[in-house]
């Protein structure tokens, strides 16, 4: 709902999602010379089709609901420069809303290395490997491919709720027991996820009984955080010098 009424408005008795060039853009600006019926024709064959890769029951939940608008949006640092979409889709009445954003999917940077994965759709790749690793995925993950986008190239997508129930705690207020406990849980965390999707004796073996590998990840910590603060103090340089613009969105 804080979506809802942040990034849209009424127009003519239906919701829009507002336009915010060039982070949102809706489909009917990136596409003027279409009627407006056909893209929603095309909207609903590509909702269709996500459909049939979900769940009976979230397929049944998701048929209550209809597209009624689509916008690009640009992404964050891990995904930038792949294609990105929020569809807003509507139940009983336009006080019942649901946001899907839609990320583009390629190919793995591992398979220069190790060959060609088992799917032929990358999206499928990513919700698998999602469902695989969380103890509890996003009821709405699935996956369709695009055969000619806004730009004729086919590409594949998966979807996800643009806002879904996540919690978050800020590391810079805790306790030094407080954070402790914290790693704790986030390690825990991942161990099972890796546990899960992979071969967990070989992981454990590997990993031993010494410290060496705590050491090292903490290393790879430090080194990780200092570029981070290198590349920022260049893109500060950058935004004061004029050679780059920069908005913070505040």
């Amino acid at each position: 709902m804080q979506a809802f009424s942040k990034r849209t408005r009424e127009v003519d008795g239906t919701r829009r999602i507002i336009s915010e060039p060039p982070l949102i853009v809706p489909i009917d600006e990136l596409t003027p010379g279409v009627p407006a019926q056909e893209m929603h024709d095309a909207l609903d064959q590509l909702l269709a089709k996500y459909r049939g890769t979900l769940e009976t029951d979230r397929r049944h939940l998701l048929e209550q609901f209809r597209v009624v608008d689509l916008a690009r949006k640009v992404v964050g640092v891990g995904s930038v420069g792949t294609r990105c979409w929020i569809a807003l889709l509507v139940g009983r009445d336009h006080d019942d809303p649901l946001f899907l954003q839609v990320k583009e999917a390629q190919e793995s940077v591992l398979e220069r290395f190790v060959g060609k994965g088992a799917y032929a759709n990358q999206g499928e790749r990513v919700v698998t490997g999602q469902r695989l690793t969380q103890a509890a995925s996003d009821i709405f993950l699935g996956w369709i491919r695009s055969d000619a986008g806004v730009d004729g190239v086919a590409r594949d997508f998966y979807f996800r709720q643009l806002r879904d129930m996540k919690g978050s705690a800020d590391p810079e207020t805790m306790t030094p027991q407080g954070l402790t406990d914290y790693g704790r849980l986030c390690g825990s965390t991942l161990a099972r996820g890796h546990a899960r999707s992979g071969d967990r004796i070989a992981i454990a073996s590997y990993l031993g009984k010494s410290t060496a590998f705590d050491r090292a990840m903490a290393a790879f910590a430090e080194k990780y955080a200092d570029q981070n603060e290198r590349d920022y103090a260049s893109l500060r340089a950058a935004a004061d010098s004029g050679r780059v613009k920069a908005e913070t969105g505040l």
